[in-house]
């Protein structure tokens, strides 16, 4: 397993973890409340925060009513991510960016200088909206839930024919999930099998299993955001509030501080022990 420099794939951290607090779709189309979760997940410590920009005609199933319904009464018009990715600059030091489910949405994201995206584990057979997200050249980060490996393998490829920049979340479609159905086996064979960086978009409704993931060599955590349990939200189930997310992100860069730098030989810290080393006497 190859730790990866971050910087060089795009994204924007000095740590060796990228922590994103997935605000999805818990703004429950409002943009003041939208703006209340970014000023929330800024005193967290993360490194970015993403939204989810589609169109309901698009994204909802044929048929599917209540679904539809859902969707529409959160969807966020197109002109609201542009006024959230400006509130995020300029007042948080914080990356914003967006999963994209539809062609109209990458487009506008483009216009408004989206720095990188996010494509959901329901679109990895979708290769269409791959190719497009792809060919923008922007990092990517994909989860790959519900995927066998070799879906997981093509998607790459059309991914890596236009940007180097590339991400895999490990990530179980089941909301929420149980910390023993985490399987966080699958980081490693990522790592054995894709040459990116590889991470964990978690939907248990805590953060043991994204601290042990990380522990795993997950390089980018994405965890669903509230604002604290009495706040009203689609994904109540599987988000954490603002002070378990700040526990998050503060173990994880513990966590980083205890792991170190590979370095072999004498240590500083063992310098005062030298002395007592001894050589084989025959």
């Amino acid at each position: 397993m190859v730790i990866k420099n971050l910087n060089e794939y795009g994204f924007n951290t000095k740590n060796r973890t990228y922590i994103i607090a997935e605000i999805g779709l818990n703004h429950n189309g409002s943009i003041k409340v939208a703006k209340d979760l970014i000023d929330s997940a800024a005193r967290t410590g993360v490194d970015a925060v993403k939204f989810q920009t589609y169109l309901t005609e698009k994204r909802a199933p044929d048929g599917n009513i209540e679904l539809f319904n859902l969707l529409k009464n959160l969807e966020l018009p197109f002109n609201a991510f542009l006024e959230l990715k400006q509130y995020t600059e300029e007042n948080h030091n914080l990356d914003f960016f967006s999963t994209a489910f539809d062609n109209e949405s990458v487009e506008f994201l483009e216009t408004i200088d989206m720095s990188m995206y996010k494509i959901a584990s329901f679109d990895i057979c979708n290769h269409g909206l791959l190719n497009k997200i792809a060919k923008t050249g922007k990092p990517v980060i994909l989860s790959v839930g519900m995927s066998k490996l070799n879906e997981i393998e093509e998607a790459y490829r059309i991914l890596k024919k236009n940007t180097n920049n590339v991400a895999l979340l490990h990530c179980i479609s089941s909301y929420p999930t149980k910390e023993s159905d985490a399987l966080l086996s699958n980081i490693y064979e990522l790592y054995k099998s894709f040459d990116c960086v590889i991470g964990q978009s978690d939907h248990t409704n805590g953060i043991k299993v994204p601290i042990y993931a990380a522990a795993c060599g997950a390089q980018i955590i994405e965890k669903h955001f509230k604002i604290n349990n009495n706040f009203n939200c689609v994904d109540s189930p599987v988000s954490i509030t603002e002070k378990q997310m700040t526990e998050l992100v503060k173990s994880i860069r513990d966590l980083e501080a205890i792991l170190g730098e590979s370095k072999f030989g004498i240590r500083p810290t063992e310098e005062n022990t030298v002395v007592f080393r001894r050589k084989s006497i025959i």
